[in-house]
This record gives C-alpha cells, structure tokens and sequence, in this order.
C-alpha cells in the first residue's frame, strides 16, 4: 500500500510469522506505523494516507490520542519489533554485554537535524564508562565530518543500514542487525526519545536519555517539542533510568499487549493464508518485570 509499511524490513518481519514466502514482501492493505511516534503514530500531516484504509498502531495511548482527534479505523497490532523478538528468541544473544550503544538523534531525506555533533560527543565520552558504539542513520554516517566527531573520540561507528521499499534489498535486514547489536550491549542511550531506546529497553538493555536533544530545521509544533516530552516522561530523561521502569514504558509503547495471531495480521492486512502459519504459544519478551 505505502512504501513506509516496508522500511526496515517490517513487512518482511510480518510476513514471515504469518507463514508467508520470504522472496518478495506482501502488499498490506493499509499503512503500518513505522516508527515510536509521541502523536498519534503517524505524520501530523498525513495526506498521502489514502482515506478508507486502515492505521496499524503500536499502542493504545496513540490509538485513544487518535480517536480524540478524530481518526477512525486504527487497529492495534504492537511494533513490528515483537514480532521479530518471538521469532528470533536466541538472535545476538551473548553471555556477556559490555559497553553501551549511542543513538544520535538524526534527520531523514526531507528534513536534516541542527545541532553540535562534536560537543554532543565529548557530553558522550564524560559520562559513559565503558566501550561505546555510535549507531548513525545512514545519511548522518555518509557525512565524514560528523563521523569523524565521534570516531576522534575513540568511539566505534557503525550503521544499521539504509531504509528500503518493497523491492529494495537494503532495508530488509534493518531491525536483525539493531537486535544483534542492542543484546551485545549493556545500555542504550540517546538524546531523545525515540524506537531504538524502547527496543533496546525490551531486550535487557539499561537506557539514558541526554544531551542535546538537536532539532529539526523545521520542526513540526503539533509533537510539542522537547518540553513536551520531558512533560510526560521526566523519569525517563537521565543518564541512569530505572531498569525496571524503562522496561514497563517499553512494552507498554511497543504494544506487547497486542501481538495478533498470524491469522487475525492475515486478515486485518488483506493477505490470503498461504503456507503453514507459525501458530501461537506464549511468546518469549526480554522485556523486564
């Protein structure tokens, strides 16, 4: 339906445990949310969404925020990260995590990020112990000067990979590659809120939010901003949260609550059974109590 439903390999992810053919990814009747989202789970101005068609969502509390503004048809499914963790039980698991994984807040192809890369990383070096890997988005790390911030400080830089459509290779393997790295490490942190920090809480990962949270060029007034979020999640925004509590606000904005069956996805997405569906027993969440 929209290419969004196939970044990061999400369609892939959900086909799989449907039972479907891996070869070529389905076509979902729908637009799937693609990323944590403090609005409604999807752009404040989403005109390319064609309307009749439905909202997959990660979460209740976008679900109701979206129902008080007037959106219909939405659908509670969870993140497409759940599905990959049921089905990946043992993927990048180690007996010993070291170090933390560091998440720069990033632009994408229409919007770039304004803000202090080089004194975001001395920030970094002061208050992190161990070995620390910075994971930039594809555009940031095709930029030498702002990986040269980070590597200049002795961090390893790394990239999960490009994003991709439907019959692009490149983002197929997205979200295996961040799980392998997010159980090698210890903590994941960021300079905001965001996917990474919530998936790397429902694998064990200890999480911070700090620094410089950087802007949009031209940030959207409808999320709030930053005062919006230290609004509703101040015990969140520290360089040492919680263990316990960062992995009760993740599985509560994954949505672990929600994982469908293959059959419910095979019929909420207008895809035909095919194959041999993967069944349903309880599912194995690192998510912690």
């Amino acid at each position: 339906m929209d290419e969004s439903n196939h970044w990061y390999g999400h369609s892939r992810i959900l086909g799989r445990y449907c039972g479907l053919p891996d070869e070529t990814p389905k076509r979902i009747q729908g637009f799937l949310q693609h990323g944590w989202n403090y609005l409604h789970g999807f752009p404040p101005n989403d005109h390319w969404c064609s309307p009749g068609y439905p909202r997959f969502l990660w979460s209740d509390v976008l679900r109701r925020r979206g129902w008080s503004m007037g959106r219909r048809g939405q659908y509670l499914i969870g993140a497409p990260w759940i599905y990959l963790l049921y089905q990946e039980p043992e993927l990048g698991v180690t007996s010993e995590r070291k170090g933390t994984i560091w998440y720069p807040f990033h632009g994408w192809e229409k919007y770039s990020v304004s803000g202090d890369h080089s004194r975001l990383a001395d920030e970094i070096r002061n208050v992190e112990t161990g070995p620390v890997t910075v994971c930039l988005y594809w555009l940031e790390f095709a930029n030498p000067d702002i990986r040269r911030a980070y590597e200049s400080r002795g961090f390893r830089v790394i990239c999960h990979g490009e994003r991709g459509s439907r019959w692009e290779h490149k983002g197929r393997d997205f979200l295996r590659r961040q799980l392998i790295q997010l159980r090698r490490h210890r903590r994941v942190a960021s300079n905001r809120l965001g996917s990474a920090l919530f998936y790397g809480a429902s694998v064990g990962c200890e999480m911070a939010v700090y620094g410089d949270p950087m802007q949009y060029d031209d940030e959207r007034p409808e999320y709030g901003g930053t005062a919006r979020r230290l609004r509703l999640w101040p015990e969140l925004h520290s360089t040492h949260v919680d263990p316990g509590l960062a992995g009760e606000v993740a599985r509560r904005e994954l949505g672990f609550d929600y994982q469908a069956t293959p059959e419910e996805l095979r019929r909420m997405f207008g895809w035909k059974p095919s194959g041999v569906g993967t069944g349903r027993t309880s599912p194995r969440h690192e998510v912690r109590p």
